[in-house]
């Protein structure tokens, strides 16, 4: 008996996503609206790429920056959005055992590495508008060149913990994830058994970042703030405020949707209400930065 609940435990092969249950035609609205979305987040993101890359202009560290944060915003849409455009033109839905879970750590990596990347940014804000004299001497190439690989491996790294951890629980029976991603929460309930130490750590895990990158920011933008406040020139208060206000709104949708998401406990509903928000906000970024 325990053999042969062992071996049903450890072959479960694909996984089921659900989506947006609802008729056909409610299925091709979808796919035209996101399908639009993702376009224009493309395009936007990829023409600020090539712009950064071509134009010499550009070749200062807050765009360069962007540039990466840009090409980082594709990749991390492309991680979900094509299968999940699929999917509403699928009758199964299904995704394989290994390609839900590499789906799992890409877009979960690359989610960390925006957030990363928002620091960064708003690291390299606060050191132009609260220390301009000393901003060249301190942000060198060799210091940008260092915070972009930091940017984009740092995720990559974090993520691999909770990804073996959730990997290696046992799946039997039930496949069926009510979402559009292979997302940890959902994965964790289909498991045979229910290991705390696992949604612990990646509970904990989730908090930590979350907050921790959160409240870097917010200290930040309430230096960079206070700087601007102190100005007597208000053309220099407009500039100053300029160069800040789409990052900021764009750090407020991006962690206030996330923390909803994967700190508080909600229904499946509610994640892919947040999921869209955060979609969205990819599209937005994009088109605020143009």
């Amino acid at each position: 008996m325990n053999v042969s609940s062992r071996e049903t435990t450890q072959y479960v092969s694909h996984f089921i996503l659900m989506g947006f249950p609802s008729r056909p035609e409610m299925q091709l609205l979808y796919f035209g609206l996101f399908s639009v979305a993702y376009t224009l987040t493309l395009m936007g993101n990829t023409a600020i790429v090539c712009a950064v890359r071509w134009d010499q202009r550009l070749h200062t560290p807050m765009y360069i920056l962007l540039g990466n944060f840009s090409l980082l915003e594709i990749c991390y849409v492309t991680t979900t959005v094509p299968n999940m455009l699929a999917n509403f033109l699928s009758t199964s839905k299904s995704i394989s055992f290994v390609s839900c879970f590499a789906q799992f750590y890409f877009f979960f990596s690359l989610g960390c590495d925006e957030g990363f990347y928002l620091c960064i940014m708003a690291f390299d804000r606060y050191l132009a508008i609260c220390r301009p004299l000393h901003y060249p001497r301190i942000m060198t190439k060799q210091l940008y060149t260092g915070l972009v690989i930091f940017g984009w491996s740092c995720g990559f790294m974090l993520f691999l913990t909770p990804v073996v951890l959730i990997s290696q629980l046992p799946f039997c029976g039930p496949n069926i994830i009510d979402h559009f991603i292979c997302d940890p929460v959902p994965l964790m309930t289909l498991s045979c058994s229910e290991d705390t130490t696992t949604q612990f750590i990646y509970s904990t895990f989730n908090a930590i970042f979350m907050f921790g990158t959160f409240l870097f920011i917010l200290c930040s933008y309430a230096l960079v703030i206070l700087a601007v406040l102190k100005m007597s020139s208000a053309a220099s208060k407009r500039k100053a405020f300029s160069t800040c206000t789409s990052h900021l709104a764009v750090v407020i949708l991006f962690f206030g949707s996330v923390m909803v998401m994967y700190v508080s406990l909600e229904s499946s509903e509610d994640a892919k209400i947040h999921y869209l928000i955060l979609f969205c906000d990819n599209t937005f970024m994009q088109s605020s930065d143009i």
